[in-house]
């Protein structure tokens, strides 16, 4: 039988809602099939996220390609092949 992953410790801690926000919690929970403490969990990544300016690397990527206006020199299958790509980058950038 395959081990189960050790679970985290948590702590419970209590927070007040106003209704508003209550109501908001439920419907975000409904709609996503994640339990309200989950929500809130992601929520406070997020907050942190934002407020420390962090950026993920692939949103960079995703901002960058938006912008380019000529893509001509983008294989048609990058997005099949995306591993072959970078290794090949990879390889080109450290064989000088």
């Amino acid at each position: 039988m395959p081990k189960r992953a050790a679970r985290r410790v948590r702590e419970p801690i209590q927070v007040y809602l106003d209704a508003d926000e209550r109501a908001l919690l439920d419907r975000v929970a409904a709609e996503s099939g994640l339990s309200r403490a989950e929500v809130l969990r992601r929520g406070l990544r997020r907050y942190a996220v934002e407020r420390s300016g962090w950026r993920s690397p692939m949103l960079d990527f995703i901002d960058y390609m938006e912008s380019r206006t000529d893509l001509k020199d983008v294989p048609a299958d990058l997005s099949e092949r995306h591993d072959d790509y970078l290794a090949e980058a990879y390889l080109d950038e450290h064989r000088e």
